[in-house]
């Protein structure tokens, strides 16, 4: 660990020479490049040269409790301030392994949001509708932008599904624990005896594929137009501006009617339709590769009960790390930290296992 932090370090040392260079800041993009290679190295040298203090620290004091000519309160000192360095010294190494677990680079991207109403009929569709406001008001609160790309009404109201573009630094990050099957029990308004009924809503958060990601050859896709449809609104169900794309060879579809212009619902469209694919391909992939699928934090598919939403006993479990709180209106309301930091903490912690491993 020791060659490896020395090589970040170097590394650091020469980003910092490189954006001095006149020829560097008369470039933006390679400017914009070293000046974010620079700010995710910066941690990890700053915590290992913290380390290398304490280090030294911790040797001086070794060496003058061990020295019998030194003066009696110096060597008091030492032996005073050796527990406490220590302990700083064992905090500094898990630190250190934490920043160099490598990043996804994918959490930094944007993410494509889809949430569908499982089993139990219109109560089912009631709550996908509550868990996409919940999203849609968490994304908020974080300053993301949100887009809602295309939604489908259920007949007693609620959502048959609803698909969103979230758009900020750092979204996948704290979405991409939420795909899974998300269970809810509570007393529907249409039960008169009180019975407690169980529903679902499938949700699948993907990040947002750019076009180098994956390619789609346009032999491959069937476009279609429609009407947009909808609440009200200027060229609602009077032009052909929504559009719908078939992946013919995996039979993938995707609508958007987002937007007045037909040019811009179909970049969103394709958009999503890539990252579909995209999403698609890692998960067979994962199926046989990645150990990490087999993790307490869970593979993220769709088929696997993640959590538990219980109304009346007003609590929220997550079934793969067994957290629980009882703030279910609060999170619901779109305060998602209760459980979204302990999931990242469960993966980081995963991940520097498989690191020392």
């Amino acid at each position: 660990m020791l060659d490896q932090l020395e090589a970040v370090e170097a590394r650091f040392q020469e980003v910092e020479a490189q954006l001095q260079d006149p020829t560097v800041v008369s470039d933006p993009k390679r400017l914009r490049e070293l000046a974010k290679l620079r700010a995710e190295l910066e941690p990890v040298v700053l915590a290992f040269q913290a380390q290398r203090t304490r280090l030294r620290q911790m040797e001086e004091a070794e060496l003058i409790l061990g020295d019998k000519s030194m003066d009696a309160e110096l060597r008091e000192m030492a032996e005073l301030e050796i527990p406490d360095l220590k302990k700083a010294i064992a905090e500094g190494e898990a630190e250190i392994k934490r920043l160099l677990i490598p990043k996804d680079p994918a959490d930094e991207k944007n993410v494509i949001l889809e949430v569908r109403a499982g089993t139990g009929g219109e109560e089912a569709a009631l709550f996908a509708a509550e868990l996409f406001r919940m999203y849609i008001r968490f994304a908020e609160r974080r300053g993301f932008k949100v887009s809602v790309l295309d939604e489908s009404d259920a007949d007693a109201g609620g959502l048959k599904e609803a698909t969103a573009e979230i758009q900020g630094e750092g979204a996948y990050s704290l979405f991409r624990f939420e795909s899974g099957v998300h269970r809810v029990q509570r007393v529907p308004k249409t039960e008169t005896q009180g019975r407690i009924h169980t529903s679902a809503a499938t949700v699948a958060v993907m990040p947002e594929a750019e076009e180098v990601d994956i390619e789609i050859h346009p032999k491959d896709l069937r476009i279609d137009t429609f009407c947009s449809g909808g609440k009200g609104g200027q060229s609602v169900n009077t032009t052909y501006s929504a559009v719908r794309l078939t992946h013919l060879p995996t039979n993938t579809v995707v609508s958007c009617q987002d937007e007045r212009s037909q040019i811009k619902n179909m970049a969103k469209a394709m958009t999503v339709l890539r990252s579909r694919l995209l999403q698609k391909a890692q998960d067979e992939a994962d199926a046989i590769h990645s150990a990490l699928r087999k993790s307490q934090v869970g593979s993220g598919d769709r088929s696997e009960k993640i959590r538990t939403y219980n109304f009346p006993q007003g609590r929220v479990t997550d079934h793969r790390i067994g957290v629980t709180i009882h703030q279910i209106d609060s999170f619901m309301s779109g305060q998602l930290e209760p459980i979204i930091e302990p999931l990242r903490a469960a993966f980081e912690a995963e991940r520097l296992q498989a690191l020392e491993a």
